[in-house]
């Protein structure tokens, strides 16, 4: 069954281009509509009932997008952020594991897109509570990239949706092959699919720092600095992380600087 798609942006060009490489690139895609604006956006969503919609973000804040969302009552579908903003706003998407594709448009990306789109829609029709938890993560997607900062949350996609987490109860994370194990402090664990360099880049590093090419630590979890029989960080609980000798150097400045 094919992705009901509608597309929303203020150039027609970009639309027609957007359209044409849907149609060639991506079959599974159905495009049912488009818009230039979010009066007529709003309508055509609410109109056609799409599983997905290609939304472009003009500013940096993303407001007209955002407001387009905030102003649909059954919000039913999954969005893919069409943007040319990078650095920042690419960390916040990455932050609340919103789907992306930048401007110019790449095809691989596009299809890499689509396909997870899918894979999540599938996951979404089984667990429709899971939509509410899905446009929260993009609430803190506009506060993050509003603030041009860090957010206090990061979302992982699952198997069954979407899990937010707060920043503040990461204890340490550590690298697991191509993927990330998050330690909580409540003593528990949670795996994603994302690696420990991307943690490293939405994270904020005023509170989290990386010790080792495994580990990042939750400042606020260090308990001290040890450096006989080699270097590690003791954190609260009794967790002994080895600091990478390249890195003591700067860890010990920071840890002065605190």
């Amino acid at each position: 069954m094919k992705l009901k798609a509608v597309i929303v942006d203020d150039e027609e060009l970009a639309r027609k281009n957007l359209m044409m490489l849907l149609e060639e690139f991506c079959p599974e895609v159905d495009v049912v509509g488009d818009a230039e604006n979010i009066v007529e956006a709003k309508e055509i969503i609410e109109e056609t009932n799409p599983d997905v919609v290609f939304l472009d973000i003009r500013m940096p804040s993303g407001s007209e997008g955002f407001d387009l969302l905030d102003s649909i009552e059954n919000r039913n579908f999954l969005v893919v952020f069409v943007t040319a903003f990078k650095d920042y706003a690419l960390r916040a998407f990455q932050a609340n594991a919103i789907h992306y594709v930048l401007k110019p448009i790449d095809i691989e990306d596009l299809q890499d897109a689509v396909k997870r789109i899918g894979e999540a829609r599938a996951t979404f029709k089984e667990n429709p509570e899971n939509f509410d938890t899905y446009f929260e993560s993009i609430q803190n997607l506009s506060s993050s990239m509003e603030h041009e900062g860090y957010g206090t949350k990061v979302a992982i996609s699952h198997t069954k949706g979407i899990k937010l987490i707060d920043i503040h109860d990461i204890m340490y994370l550590e690298a697991s092959g191509n993927c990330t194990i998050l330690y909580f402090n409540d003593g528990t664990r949670y795996l994603d699919t994302r690696t420990l360099k991307i943690y490293e880049g939405i994270l904020n590093p005023e509170l989290f720092y990386r010790i080792h090419k495994s580990h990042i630590i939750n400042m606020d979890f260090l308990k001290e600095y040890l450096n006989e029989d080699g270097h590690f960080a003791v954190l609260k609980n009794g967790k002994l992380l080895p600091v990478a000798r390249n890195r003591v150097s700067s860890f010990v400045k920071t840890l002065k600087a605190l």
